[in-house]
């Protein structure tokens, strides 16, 4: 199975949605989180529950998020970003639903409206009362100021990376939202997911069930490649310049 197949059946599409996962970005150099040396491996995930629970737990979050250990934001987009960019600005790809916190989709060019974020964004903060927006860098200021935990300048409440942590509910807008997307396609194309977390990674089956064809680009094998119309186990950038060149 080739790139220029993958081309083709881009080609072919007449609407076409992407699935991205942590391997789209470590070109961008963001970690990804279970293999060796992955986030989960240097820093032990810390629950939604013991968040909004402990006061010592989300000051642990935030030491995290304000000195940038875990590399989720501050990078720049890749060739794999860019490529699927242009599949948007064409006008071929209709939604980008994406596992990643990183905005790197949304950096490349692709309308925020197109991207739908199962897991949320790392780059701001939200309150959990109210829904608020905060911006990092001023959060980061009053807490280097005075030391005190990030709190709603609203409504007072516990604020919180727009991330979806272990344990919380995963976001019921998105996923209404991603359900839709993939029921309307007929490409499904996964870049960069091992395919292992739930239930976001039941899109790519839902899309082949409903007749979509589907394509998985990944550096290693995943459970569903045997479901799949094509597979390579390749390079991102590299594949996906290739089946979307800049004109």
């Amino acid at each position: 199975m080739s790139r220029a197949e993958l081309a083709r059946m881009i080609a072919d599409a007449r609407r076409l949605v992407v699935f991205t996962g942590a391997g789209i970005s470590t070109d961008s150099g963001i970690p990804d989180f279970r293999s060796p040396g992955g986030v989960w491996s240097k820093m032990k995930p810390i629950y939604f529950q013991e968040f909004v629970a402990s006061e010592e737990k989300r000051r642990e979050v935030w030491e995290r998020a304000f000195s940038g250990r875990a590399g989720w934001v501050g990078r720049e987009p890749n060739a794999g970003h860019m490529a699927v960019a242009r599949l948007v600005a064409q006008g071929k790809c209709a939604a980008v639903i994406t596992q990643n916190v990183d905005n790197l989709h949304q950096a490349s060019g692709v309308p925020p409206e197109k991207v739908i974020e199962l897991h949320g964004n790392a780059s701001y903060a939200t309150c959990l009362e109210c829904g608020l927006r905060h911006e990092l860098d001023e959060l980061k200021a009053l807490y280097e100021a005075t030391g005190d935990l990030p709190a709603c300048r609203s409504c007072g409440g516990i604020v919180k990376t727009a991330t979806i942590s272990f344990g919380q509910s995963m976001p019921v807008g998105p996923m209404a939202r991603a359900e839709e997307e993939t029921l309307a396609c007929d490409l499904f194309l996964v870049l960069g997911s091992s395919l292992v977390v739930y239930p976001a990674a039941g899109f790519p089956l839902m899309a082949k069930r409903n007749g979509a064809a589907l394509a998985i680009v990944n550096r290693e094998p995943t459970e569903l490649d045997p479901y799949a119309d094509l597979v390579l186990h390749d390079e991102i950038g590299p594949v996906m310049t290739a089946a979307a060149p800049e004109t």
